[in-house]
């Protein structure tokens, strides 16, 4: 159902999102820049890592400026370009860090499925019932034994499963937008490494 106060208020958070982002951004620049400097000047335990986060950061923002300069002003607005320091950086470090973690997760993960997925009571018998029914669903063997296992797998994604995700969704965005306000109103500061 089409509601048309929400649209207009949709409208309007879309125009509001790239102002807000930006101070976002400046913010968080501000506060890692701030957070690993303290770190490095009073020689907490484990400074070094926050050495090593600055100098991954000025290294890959210094390859940024590079790439946008060379690319010339004609393509200023299209990207990096797949030869620059800066494209090799990340494809060669960020995205194999980033499988290295997911790999590491996917332990972690593994082991928490084992924990839940143990029928002690009513919410985890039904949180099994239903990942079962899932995983039956999204494979090919689960259509030999019973053609209807996809379909009953597409309900439980399309209806309980949203369900459950929009709440969230909106959990999360109440939050950020009250963290936002918080932060633009000044009432937090921890960000800048005082007291809140």
């Amino acid at each position: 159902s089409y509601v048309p106060e929400m649209a207009n208020v949709y409208d309007l958070a879309l125009k509001w999102f790239p102002i807000v982002a930006a101070f976002a951004f400046f913010l968080g620049i501000l506060s890692f820049a701030l957070h690993h400097t303290t770190k490095i000047r009073r020689k907490v335990e484990g400074w070094g890592y926050s050495t090593v986060a600055l100098g991954a950061f000025a290294v890959m923002v210094a390859a940024g400026v590079l790439a946008r300069v060379l690319v010339g002003r004609e393509t200023l607005f299209r990207g990096t370009p797949e030869s620059s320091v800066f494209q090799w950086l990340f494809n060669h470090l960020q995205v194999q860090m980033e499988a290295t973690m997911f790999a590491l997760l996917a332990f972690y993960i593994a082991s928490a499925s084992f924990r839940a997925f143990r029928a002690r009571n009513l919410e985890a018998t039904l949180l099994l019932l239903a990942a079962t029914l899932i995983m039956i669903g999204k494979v090919p063997l689960g259509e030999v034994v019973w053609g209807g296992f996809s379909d009953v797998q597409q309900w439980i994604q399309d209806f309980p499963n949203t369900a459950a995700k929009r709440a969230i969704m909106i959990g999360v965005g109440l939050g950020m937008a009250s963290t936002a306000l918080k932060l633009i109103l000044g009432v937090e500061r921890a960000y800048l490494g005082r007291g809140s």
